[in-house]
């Protein structure tokens, strides 16, 4: 069975409080790649980032003082029309997911926001834990802080042998 994670897909990195321009532009194309992995019975897994109240005191929140994805807050929610019946969620309190490791998969495709830090963060700790599972990112339906950290980050991406399509 293959697998979809779909990264991050929350309303305060696609026109909240961090949205961008790229990030409300590839959601079309996301929700079209999960139509396709629900229609062929493959899962789907929703990451969300996730904070509490006190996140401005956090050492994320020192580093990046905007208020985001505090859980239970519009911002925090998936975006509208992609969600789906089946799909499972993972709420992470930081960039990666650290518990990989209690999953199995075959094959893994990885879509959403942002390529340059929670995509690449949970795609190279889904590399280091499933080193014989391929591993694809399809670069049109993600999107980064900016376009020139969105490059590099399929760059270093590429350079851990993950595979990127769609350039």
């Amino acid at each position: 069975m293959k697998t979809l994670i779909v990264v991050d897909m929350q309303n305060d990195f696609i026109d909240g409080s961090l949205g961008t321009k790229e990030a409300q532009d590839i959601v079309p194309k996301v929700a079209a790649k999960i139509r396709e992995y629900q229609e062929a019975g493959d899962q789907i897994i929703f990451t969300r980032d996730t904070h509490g109240e006190d996140y401005l005191e956090t050492p994320e929140g020192k580093k990046l003082p905007v208020e985001h994805c505090i859980k239970g807050t519009k911002g925090w929610m998936i975006a509208d029309g992609l969600e789906v019946d089946g799909a499972e969620y993972i709420d992470k309190p930081n960039f990666g997911w650290s518990h990989w490791n209690e999953w199995t998969f075959d094959e893994i495709e990885m879509v959403g926001l942002c390529t340059d830090i929670c995509v690449v963060s949970n795609a190279l700790i889904l590399k280091a834990e499933f080193p014989e599972v391929k591993i694809t990112v399809d670069a049109s339906c993600c999107a980064g802080v900016t376009p020139e950290s969105h490059e590099a980050a399929l760059l270093t991406m590429k350079m851990c042998q993950i595979d990127v399509i769609h350039e």
